[in-house]
């Protein structure tokens, strides 16, 4: 059996952005595309597990990792998601789930050898807790809560909007990774403090929580607070920020301290922002772009 550092679990869509002067492209998306493409870049050896309509396997040809790191499982239905972002920062948008892809269920976990199990979802309903509970059965768990906290209204043409998780007092203390950003830590925790809520949320039971914000990443392991700047030098791929973030830190914190991981997937996720799609590049390109922008951190 093939040992994995995470695999990553979630639905491939196709999105359709429109930026604020009304400037659209439709290009593939999705959590689990942007995770394993950052991972696999830093030199990871990832799965990624997904449902689509077999019908259309050419959503395949998006993943920068090979074939025989997918598993794909048909599904009745795909995901389609419509982005139109409001300002110039990309930091307010509008989002519009346009079909919703058949959910995943604890029969999709499998004992795969991997240390994390990588919950990358889109929206509420993509996985139940079961499927964690089985995944902390066999390693380390990492959830993204945009799959917890994002609903999709489908009686109301797909429009989103976002609750608080009722389940995350009981599911927290399953969590090793738990990413949100700076809205969403809000959400949560009732505070616009980051660093206030990733300590709310490590008290609730999350052993390690990463918030990312256009300005930095933060990171907190219950004994210190860790930030990095984001220093991308555009914003044309800024898609798939927290997802190229989070798989970028997961992986790492496989092999390196929690100071040595935020840094690299700071590194990378600033990087990836300069072009739309997922990450395209190696290591070396990260280990350049570290002794080009962070030099105070080498």
């Amino acid at each position: 059996m093939k040992k994995y550092s995470s695999v990553i679990i979630g639905h491939v869509s196709v999105d359709e952005n429109v930026d604020y002067q009304g400037n659209g492209v439709t290009i593939p998306g999705g959590a689990v595309l942007y995770s394993s493409a950052s991972a696999w870049a830093l030199g990871h050896n990832v799965l990624a597990v997904t449902r689509f309509n077999a019908a259309e396997t050419n959503r395949l040809e998006a993943f920068t990792i090979p074939r025989e790191n997918i598993r794909l499982i048909d599904s009745p239905s795909s995901t389609t998601m419509y982005n139109r972002y409001l300002t110039a920062d990309k930091e307010r948008r509008i989002c519009v789930c346009r079909s919703a892809g058949t959910p995943f269920t604890a029969d999709d976990v499998q004992d795969y050898d991997a240390e994390i199990y990588h919950f990358a979802g889109l929206i509420y309903g993509d996985f139940n807790n079961d499927m964690i509970r089985k995944a902390a059965s066999y390693g380390k768990v990492a959830v993204d809560v945009q799959t917890c906290l994002r609903h999709a209204d489908m009686n109301d043409g797909g429009n989103m909007f976002f609750t608080d998780w009722a389940d995350k007092l009981e599911m927290l203390p399953l969590i090793d990774f738990l990413k949100t950003d700076a809205a969403e830590a809000e959400i949560m925790t009732g505070t616009d403090d980051r660093v206030k809520a990733a300590e709310m949320l490590y008290g609730w039971g999350a052993k390690e929580i990463l918030i990312t914000h256009n300005t930095e990443v933060l990171a907190y392991d219950g004994d210190q607070v860790y930030t990095c700047p984001i220093r991308a030098r555009n914003l044309s791929g800024r898609t798939g920020r927290g997802d190229t973030t989070f798989a970028a830190y997961i992986n790492e914190r496989t092999r390196e301290d929690v100071k040595t991981s935020l840094l690299w997937a700071t590194a990378t996720v600033s990087l990836k922002m300069e072009t739309p799609g997922p990450l395209r590049g190696t290591r070396k390109d990260v280990e350049d772009y570290i002794r080009a922008f962070y030099p105070e951190f080498v």
